[in-house]
């Protein structure tokens, strides 16, 4: 099953040209036969974070938002704080695996990362860390297997059509 994603990078200094961890994740989603219906880049301030989030969210034909930047310790890092104000539901789950597989590329430099994860009007929209190697950490680690329909035990794509139950 394709899953549907939009892709914002969170930069005050990145452009299209030099986004590496972007480009990484356009190819990684690409190589799993994805679709990457739209792809932003946004200065690290929240409410123009926020404003394309909520308009992600509304759109049905978009499963996933992945979002990279912005969720290290630094003023300007705001990323999780946005994804916050749009969140139905937390993922907490997320963050911790990806400290876990991130602890063994880093070390103990994995807890500067808040990596997270949250449901938002029936959609994941996961906080990834800037980095190239964080990226592919999360995509390799995580992302890759939970958004396959047939990896087992289960995964987050099986889950898309109970997201929305009241």
């Amino acid at each position: 099953m394709k899953v549907n994603i939009a892709l914002l990078t969170v930069t005050d200094t990145r452009t299209f040209d030099n986004d590496k961890s972007g480009a990484i994740l356009v190819e990684k989603i690409k190589l799993a036969n994805h679709n990457l219906l739209d792809r932003k880049i946004c200065k690290d301030n929240k409410d123009d974070i926020v404003l394309i989030l909520k308009e992600w969210i509304k759109k049905d034909n978009i499963d996933v938002i992945i979002t990279t930047g912005g969720t290290g310790l630094t003023g300007r890092d705001i990323t999780p704080e946005a994804i916050d104000q749009i969140a139905d539901k937390q993922i907490p789950g997320f963050g911790e695996i990806f400290r876990n597989i991130s602890l063994k590329t880093v070390g103990t430099s994995a807890i500067q990362s808040r990596a997270s994860a949250v449901l938002a009007n029936g959609k994941y929209v996961f906080a990834l860390p800037g980095s190239s190697g964080g990226v592919t950490d999360a995509w390799d680690g995580i992302l890759k297997y939970q958004l396959d329909i047939n990896h087992k035990p289960c995964n987050f794509v099986e889950l898309f059509p109970r997201l929305k139950e009241k």
